[in-house]
């Protein structure tokens, strides 16, 4: 199995320089492959271009800027024009398949913040210097960089990546690992609901709060925002100090959001994994959960609209962003694979309408968003924990019927 692993670099004031330099370099790289395709399209009878072509033109864009393109590592510019080549073909398979589209962008250099290097050993080497009680990694054009590994890395490195967040960076590994020893079996099984006003109700009763990060920062944002607002908009180079400190303070605080998001995920989700052998959760579909409704034309007046609940829906969007379910989900199903536990994903219609004594679905089986009254039976309980328990059931039929 692969596992990744990110550690901070201690970069010096030259190799931070330094790298600044190689993200501006395979951005420009991007840029100036993108504008080929496009122009190959547009003037020449709608010709495409491919991966194949543009990297046999790297010796010679190498060759011809050799202070630019030429210092850096040949592989991770071929995975930067991979990159846009795997751009190229999402946007035609959107096509295809009739959703937004969404033509490749150019990148700002703010906007391009990650080098790959596909193979450890070729324009990069993790652990350079094994004797040294200090981790480093090596990076062709920048040198020995410190890391501060704060864990072992299992396995043979595969791939190595360079991402710059804010003033910090950061080297991502990809290692080959033997498939671990699985937990030992606690014969528990559980299903679960995710939700607002709890992140997460269980069949067992059992509730995790929603910690809501975003809207406890969302005055120190807001303060932050309209500090950087009183700015006039200039290029990067030309910001003055108070600018820049401005602009800092605002991803310092997303970035908090993000990692305070990231801890609560992982150690909910470990929780789990250690507690049950089977886990079952909604297949929820988030990206459709959170887009906005269509506008309603007043059949009247023409050019005018009726009424359509966008302010609200736009209160539960960000509500359901801030729980982020996508990220708890994607931590669960890989902490459960290490584990050896089972992930089941069922529909999720009529999980909080259905009666688990009597089977009744109703809409009106849940007056409120927290109670469930079943019309039939008169069974009543957390609306929550009856959709845990309708999942469970609805896995360990799946599991069931699909036997692994």
């Amino acid at each position: 199995m692969i596992r990744a692993y990110k550690f901070l670099m201690r970069p010096t004031v030259g190799q931070a320089a330094a790298l600044g330099e190689m993200l501006r370099d395979h951005c420009s790289l991007y840029n100036g492959a993108l504008q080929e395709r496009r122009d190959a399209y547009r003037h020449a009878s709608k010709t495409s271009v491919k991966y194949g072509q543009q990297s046999a033109q790297l010796k010679e864009i190498r060759s011809f800027d050799p202070e630019r393109q030429g210092r850096w590592s040949f592989s991770s510019q071929q995975a930067t024009l991979r990159r846009l080549d795997k751009a190229f073909a999402a946007f035609f398979r959107r096509v295809e398949s009739g959703e937004t589209p969404g033509y490749p962008r150019f990148r700002g250099v703010n906007w391009f913040d990650t080098v790959d290097f596909p193979k450890d050993g070729d324009g990069c080497r993790w652990d350079s210097t094994p004797h040294d009680p200090v981790t480093r990694v090596r990076l062709q054009g920048v040198g020995h960089i410190k890391v501060n590994q704060h864990r072992p890395v299992v396995g043979k490195v595969k791939t190595v990546s360079v991402k710059r967040e804010g003033k910090r960076w950061y080297v991502i590994l990809t290692a080959d690992q033997a498939e671990p020893d699985p937990l030992p079996k606690t014969g528990s099984v559980v299903g679960i609901d995710l939700g607002i006003a709890n992140f997460l109700a269980d069949s067992g009763g059992e509730f995790v709060p929603n910690p809501r990060h975003g809207s406890k920062a969302t005055a120190k944002l807001e303060a932050a925002q309209q500090a950087l607002a009183r700015f006039p908009r200039v290029r990067r180079d030309e910001r003055t100090a108070n600018h820049q400190r401005a602009v800092q303070r605002v991803a310092d605080l997303h970035r908090r959001v993000r990692r305070q998001r990231l801890d609560h995920a992982h150690k909910t989700a470990l929780d789990l994994v250690r507690e049950h052998d089977v886990i079952a959760h909604e297949d929820l579909k988030i990206r459709n959960m959170v887009k906005a409704p269509k506008p309603k034309p007043d059949p009247d007046q023409p050019g005018s609209f009726l009424p359509n609940g966008a302010a609200a829906k736009a209160g539960l969007n960000h509500s359901i962003s801030d729980a982020g379910w996508g990220v708890f989900l994607t931590i669960l199903h890989a902490k459960a694979e290490s584990a050896g536990r089972e992930v089941i994903a069922v529909d999720p219609r009529n999980t909080s309408r259905t009666c688990p004594e009597c089977g009744h679905v109703s809409a009106e089986n849940r007056p409120t968003q927290e109670k469930f009254h079943c019309q039939s039976c008169g069974h009543q309980a957390h609306a929550d924990t009856v959709g845990a328990l309708n999942v469970l059931r609805a896995g360990l039929v799946h599991r069931d019927a699909n036997p692994a």
